[in-house]
């Protein structure tokens, strides 16, 4: 401003040009007398310089007054008395001979523009002050939350080039004994820390246990297998186990493995063995109906499987439409959880011991437990008490164990102690137990509030408090009180629609989130839109100096390598509803962040499967578990917020989660992607941002994680 006003009232300091008059030159003959000439010469001169004077006075004036709009306040300096001096001009008043004059002019002219530059400044800080009160509250807030996620962003963005060329460096490769290692899952370290009883299984996050660097697969691991193919056959490389621990005894559903050379092969549906198909039928039976096939229509969707074995009972139910989430305890070697991930099947590690699992109460239809080790016996029942706050009104718990054969009794009376505390205490959580047979016992829980109310005085545990009573717990402990029972979402399976139309919920149960029908079809519909487009772009088009694996015989992405997929930040789900809606053959794990607002009930109302999560901690699941890792909105979420990590603990982690060759997609706004991208470079990914709408502030990062592979010893 300061530029344009001195611009604009400033002078040059050149003088303007003035026309010279000469006298008449050239050779041309005068006739007559040279005195009358030289007479007439000088009146000539003279009049014409008369002439010259008044064009003179009136052109300088005409001059000054464009060029000094203001000059009537420095009278002194803009007199119209001009002089002429003796050679016919007349004389400036700017020249050298006023130069004492000259400074004091622009001394004052300075002044005056400070002046004026003030004037307008604290003018337009009173109109612009008017401007904002008279605004919408929302709208001020909606551009200062804007003005601060672009200051976070942009302090980040210093802080990382503060710190030097270091910081820019490529990370580096983790040590080999990284390549199956879980933070936060240190049995040896917790166990150092005096965790007992059975507790140093349990999840224990700490600073010690992050660690920024670049987890590399084993030696000889190899891209597993597409879909569905990779549900019965997966590389023995990729995974830690032993050949004794394959052909050991254990879960039901372990026995169901052969181990060919390179290749671990699950033969659920062989004839020669007694097979995941008929014990699910033997299963649909007890509950009353004609099969498994039926169970969608008895309102069992979601199923969570503790100690899943290798997940073929899940794996079985999946072509029935129904999602089964294993879990599990952690493993260094021959982990439950990472065969059935490697297979493709939803699998988290998850302690059933002292902690309440990072689930919703009310969250599904069916909770199995095929011999997954659980002594349910023990420490009062507390255990059952989970199980019953994670049922939903209705659902089913199904206990495959020796200790339910009754004709065992006689030869184990320890057996029969441990059956007889377990039917007692089932009684007293209004569970009715519908059948028994051989091992397999199934209850059914109450779909009536009322039969807690009902039950003998002292005879079982206590309704949960309305302050106790959390409905989305993230790691709490295990409680000894019935929870669930004063939730809104206290609906029994029978009512509820059955799948697929459940994915829709109606206005009553959106209400229950404060959201309408017309939101979850919004939200429909931008997915439904976005996952065409991210499909286009899962090609080795947009990566054409790096092409993927290229062959007849093993088509591009997403046909053969998309099958896990992580969504970071789920929101309603809606990213899940539109991959299944296109017809893709995948599942979603749905992470709501603890830093944002809880739509997990909702995600698992709708019939999909997730989890709560702190991203500011390693995700309880083995490297190398997921195909697709999408996250949008995250950055500028966990970014708003003061954290106790770095946007770089977030990217490592998504490399320690993502296979080789696998994607991630990122959508969040274009200052943030840009700081992405130098995090996907250190990363070694390939990256490509993406404009969504020219009119839009949001971009899209494409990034394949390459393929690095250990060098043999």
């Amino acid at each position: 401003m300061l530029f344009c006003i001195i611009s604009l009232f400033g002078f040059s300091g050149r003088k303007m040009a003035r026309p010279l008059h000469r006298g008449v030159s050239g050779g041309g003959r005068f006739s007559g007398n040279s005195q009358d000439l030289w007479n007439d010469s000088q009146m000539k001169d003279k009049t014409e310089k008369d002439g010259i004077d008044k064009i003179s006075l009136s052109s300088d004036n005409t001059y000054l007054s464009f060029r000094f709009p203001f000059r009537f306040l420095f009278p002194e300096f803009f007199s119209p008395k001009l002089v002429v001096n003796e050679n016919g001009f007349v004389s400036d008043p700017f020249s050298p001979g006023t130069l004492r004059s000259r400074q004091k002019f622009t001394l004052k002219l300075l002044k005056f523009s400070l002046v004026v530059i003030v004037i307008l400044a604290l003018t337009g800080s009173f109109w612009w002050t008017i401007s904002i009160t008279s605004s919408s509250r929302g709208h001020v807030f909606r551009g200062y939350r804007r003005m601060q996620e672009q200051l976070v962003s942009d302090l980040w963005d210093i802080g990382e080039l503060s710190a030097g060329t270091a910081r820019l460096k490529e990370l580096e490769l983790c040590s080999e004994e990284s390549e199956n290692y879980v933070p936060c899952f240190n049995v040896s370290e917790n166990l150092a820390l005096g965790f007992s009883g059975g507790e140093e299984n349990d999840r224990h996050c700490g600073h010690a246990s992050r660690q920024n660097c670049l987890v590399l697969p084993p030696v000889n691991y190899k891209i597993p297998l597409r879909w569905p193919t990779g549900r019965d056959v997966i590389w023995v490389a990729n995974v830690k186990i032993t050949a004794q621990e394959v052909l050991s005894s254990g879960s039901m559903t372990k026995r169901m493995m052969m181990l060919e050379e390179e290749q671990i092969s699950f033969r659920s549906a062989s004839p020669m063995f007694d097979g995941v198909e008929d014990y699910s039928h033997q299963i649909a039976e007890m509950i009353g109906l004609r099969n498994e096939s039926n169970f969608i229509q008895s309102g069992v969707r979601a199923i969570l499987d503790i100690g899943c074995g290798y997940g073929s009972f899940g794996a079985h139910l999946f072509s029935k439409q129904i999602i089964t989430m294993c879990t599990a305890n952690y493993e260094a070697s021959g982990s439950q959880v990472q065969l059935t991930l490697e297979r493709g099947l939803p699998a988290m590690i998850g302690s059933f011991t002292s902690k309440q699992l990072p689930y919703p109460s009310l969250s599904f239809d069916m909770i199995h437990c095929a011999r997954c080790g659980v002594d349910w016996d023990q420490k009062d029942g507390i255990l059952l008490i989970e199980v019953d706050r994670l049922l939903r009104p209705g659902g089913y718990f199904v206990w495959t164990s020796p200790i339910t054969n009754t004709q065992g009794f006689q030869r184990n009376k320890q057996n029969k102690k441990k059956w007889d505390v377990v039917r007692s205490f089932a009684d007293n959580l209004c569970w009715e137990m519908l059948s028994q047979q051989d091992e397999t016992v199934v209850w059914k829980k109450t779909s009536k509030r009322n039969c807690y109310a009902s039950r003998k005085s002292g005879s079982g545990p206590s309704i949960c408090s309305k302050g106790r009573d959390v409905e989305s717990p993230y790691y709490h402990p295990l409680q000894a009180c019935i929870g669930g029972t004063q939730s809104r979402r206290w609906i029994p399976i029978e009512e509820r629609a059955p799948w697929p139309s459940r994915a829709n919920l109606n206005s009553k149960e959106l209400g229950i989130y404060g959201l309408h029908s017309e939101d979850l079809t919004e939200d429909t519909l931008n997915w439904n839109s976005a996952v065409r487009n991210y499909w286009s772009l899962l090609s080795p088009l947009i990566f054409s100096d790096h092409p993927k694996r290229p062959g007849d015989e093993d088509p591009s992405p997403p046909y053969n390598m998309v099958r896990n997929v992580l969504d970071m930040n789920a929101r309603f789900g809606g990213f899940n509803s539109a991959l299944l809606e296109s017809g893709k053959s995948v599942w979603v794990m749905n992470v709501v962040s603890t830093s944002g607002p809880n739509y997990l009930p909702l995600i698992l109302d709708r019939g999909f499967v997730g989890v709560l999560h702190d991203w500011c901690e390693a995700f309880p699941t083995y490297p190398r578990t997921y195909d697709m890792v999408h996250a949008e909105g995250l950055l500028s979420l966990e970014t708003s917020q003061q954290r106790r990590c770095t946007m770089l603990d977030l990217f490592s982690e998504i490399d320690r989660l993502l296979r080789p060759e696998g994607w991630v997609i990122l959508r969040d706004t274009a200052s943030l992607i840009e700081s992405a991208r130098g995090l996907a470079t250190r990363l070694k990914w390939e990256a490509r941002v993406v404009e969504i709408e020219s009119s839009s502030d949001e971009r899209l990062l494409i990034s394949q994680k390459p393929f690095f592979k250990r060098l043999a010893n």
